[in-house]
């Protein structure tokens, strides 16, 4: 009945705003964390593992977002997030409304994704594919 709402030859455009979105979304946490840009993830100092999270965050958001080594940075990331979600968010409930983990959840599926498709159009990693 919604065949044809959006037609299957955006696809490759959806892709790529999917990418592009989802990596600009990952490297604003990451910047929050370093460099308190739009806002701070906190006042305290960073731990170690703050400080690495903050860094593959933000390198890591805007190679997704170029789509350059998008595959491996896209694996790297998608274990980030379950280990956040683990370590930070199932502690406090076993349910991700209650323990805020849904982007975490959401990112780690959104980059398991791309670990399997790749970056698609519009990327870094076609281009050097051509």
């Amino acid at each position: 009945m919604l065949n044809g709402i959006i037609p299957s030859s955006w696809q490759p455009q959806l892709h790529a705003a999917l990418r592009i979105f989802s990596g600009l979304l990952f490297l604003e946490h990451g910047t929050s964390k370093l460099f308190h840009w739009p806002t701070s993830a906190g006042d305290q100092p960073l731990s170690t593992l703050l400080l690495v999270a903050g860094v593959l965050e933000t390198v890591g958001g805007l190679l997704i977002t170029v789509g350059f080594f998008t595959r491996y940075v896209a694996f790297v990331l998608a274990g980030e997030m379950a280990v956040a979600y683990f370590m930070a968010h199932m502690p406090n409930s076993i349910y991700p409304l209650i323990n805020h983990g849904e982007a975490a959840i959401l990112f780690c599926f959104i980059f398991l994704f791309f670990a399997a498709a790749g970056a698609g159009p519009y990327s870094v990693d076609q281009n050097r594919n051509s």
